[in-house]
Order: structure tokens, then sequence, then C-alpha cells
């Protein structure tokens, strides 16, 4: 099984809202920051959100602060991502990821999984 699977995503109107989650399966999920990256034609895999392992530190894109919020369940291995007040401009294909660290996610490109593999992803279509 590959994992993680993210799921939710969708075609919405701006100002609409989504929820995704990530789920894995085998990976010790509690052990790990998790991250939210996305990535639009053309464009670079950017991080979006950012939580620490014990999801008392949440790390966001200017872009998408006040508008998107990220949580974890480490029972249920499972990672989400509540976004509000879409805008076009957040189209893209929206990955999930264990990372090594959370304001290094968000700041610079080229984020690698640390433990796991990169997911099939889920794709989120805003509309003006």
């Amino acid at each position: 099984q590959v994992e993680p699977v993210e799921s939710g995503g969708g075609q919405v109107q701006a100002g609409g809202s989504l929820r995704l989650s990530c789920t894995f399966s085998r990976l010790s999920f509690e052990d790990y920051p998790m991250a939210w990256l996305r990535q639009a034609p053309g464009q670079p895999r950017k991080g979006v959100s950012c939580i620490t392992w014990d999801g008392t530190d949440t790390y966001y894109q200017d872009s998408v602060k006040g508008r998107f919020a990220t949580s974890r369940d480490n029972a249920k291995k499972t990672l989400y991502l509540q976004m509000n007040n879409l805008q076009p401009e957040d189209t893209a294909e929206y990955f999930c990821a264990a990372v090594t660290d959370c304001r290094s996610t968000i700041r610079y490109l080229g984020v690698v999984p640390r433990a796991g593999q990169w997911g099939q992803g889920t794709q989120v279509i805003v509309s003006s």
C-alpha cells in the first residue's frame, strides 16, 4: 500500500472551503513534524503548513495565514488541513509529508519526505 494517502480535494468556487486529510498506516506518525505542500502546474512544490509532532506549534506560508488551519490526530495517524476562503491562487495538487523541520519546510523549496514517500496527492481547483 502506497502511503501516505491524501484525500478531500475537489473543485470549489472562490470563498469556499475544503478539508484535506492525509493518512499513514505504517509510519511512526507521532515521531515526526508533518507538513502540507502544494504544487501548481509549472511551479515548484512549496510548503503550505506544518505542525510539530505533538501539535503544539503550527507554521504557515504567508499567503494562507488566517485562512488555513492544520491539525493532526496521532492515534489515527492522520493529518488535516482545513482550508477556508479559498482563492483561485490556491489551485494546486496538495501533498503531505513527514518532514525534518517545520521552519525550513515553510521557508525553502526542495523539501523531501524525511520518512515515507510522496503520496498521490489530492487536487484542489478553485474557480473565480
